[in-house]
């Protein structure tokens, strides 16, 4: 039996490949974040030696994290392992080596919403908060979009973009069948 979570009747609104759009958009926006910090130096002096290099490092990792959001979101859109491969200069056998456990988690966390904490008694969810609860983070992105894009003339610069469930989809999913 699959648990239930508090935000199951707002995500079945969303395709997969919204929530996917979504936890991208989500990760970008921490990409963003963690750059803007390396750029003003008026604090240089009150960081330690090395500091920058971690800063740096942190933001690497949170740009792998973008990367692999990307991947999830561009099969969920119907892109090949060679399509993927190519803008990643590897092949689509290696593209998809590198990136087949996060699809399988991602896949997991749809019909395993929870896994339980080391204690044992803490669930904690398995999608993305951008995919746990999109309602939320589409506005929360959407505001961000409206502040940081400059260029963008639209209320809602997210989540007007998203591809969202059809009817039969949401029909399917809430009897259990997709």
């Amino acid at each position: 039996m699959t648990d239930k979570t508090p935000y199951d009747s707002d995500r079945i609104r969303y395709s997969r490949q919204a929530l996917a759009r979504l936890v991208l958009c989500d990760h970008a926006v921490d990409v963003a974040g963690a750059a803007s910090g390396l750029v003003a130096t008026g604090h240089d002096s009150d960081t330690g030696p090395g500091g920058r290099v971690s800063q740096a490092a942190q933001l690497v990792e949170l740009a792998e994290r973008a990367l692999r959001s990307a991947v999830i979101y561009e099969r969920e859109r119907g892109s090949s392992w060679e399509d993927i491969g190519r803008y990643l200069g590897v092949g689509p056998q290696e593209a998809e080596e590198r990136f087949a456990a996060h699809l399988d988690d991602w896949s997991t966390a749809f019909a395993v919403p929870y896994r339980i904490d080391e204690t044992g008694r803490k669930r904690i969810p398995r999608l993305p908060t951008a995919a746990y609860d999109p309602a939320w983070a589409a506005g929360l992105l959407d505001g961000w979009a409206r502040r940081h894009l400059s260029l963008i003339d639209d209320e809602q610069p997210v989540s007007s973009g998203l591809v969202m469930a059809d009817a039969e989809d949401d029909e399917h999913r809430q009897q259990g069948q997709g």
